[in-house]
């Protein structure tokens, strides 16, 4: 029997009970999942796994997700990307979107939400 290989998903946020919550929910899921707390160590990690999709949040320190979406769309512009935020209800999603994010989810994130997300993504 062949099995698939599981997508793999790099999740990045500055919360680490975020990071814990998303690790947990994926991994029980079936993915491969990766973390980083910034948006340079994402950026660093994905050139190293070139993962299937990164999941970020979009306020953070040393590097905004915003940014981070722009420079790994310019990297590798097939990468699905789903933007995550709670800051100002939200707002920041619409600018997500428009820097080239293939979903939105506002926090907090519902399971059910989150596995949509992805699979709408991925398909």
């Amino acid at each position: 029997m062949n099995k698939l290989k599981p997508a793999s998903v790099l999740i990045v946020d500055d919360d680490p009970a975020v990071l814990a919550v998303l690790r947990s929910i994926l991994t029980e899921s079936g993915y491969e999942v990766a973390d980083a707390m910034d948006g340079r160590k994402a950026v660093a990690k994905f050139r190293l796994a070139r993962p299937d999709v990164v999941i970020t949040d979009i306020v953070m320190p040393d590097q905004e997700g915003v940014e981070t979406i722009s420079l790994l769309k310019r990297e590798s512009p097939g990468l699905k990307i789903i933007a995550m935020s709670g800051a100002i209800g939200g707002r920041y999603l619409r600018v997500a979107e428009l820097m080239g994010a293939d979903a939105t989810l506002q926090k907090p994130i519902k399971t059910d939400q989150l596995l949509d997300a992805l699979k709408k993504v991925l398909r």
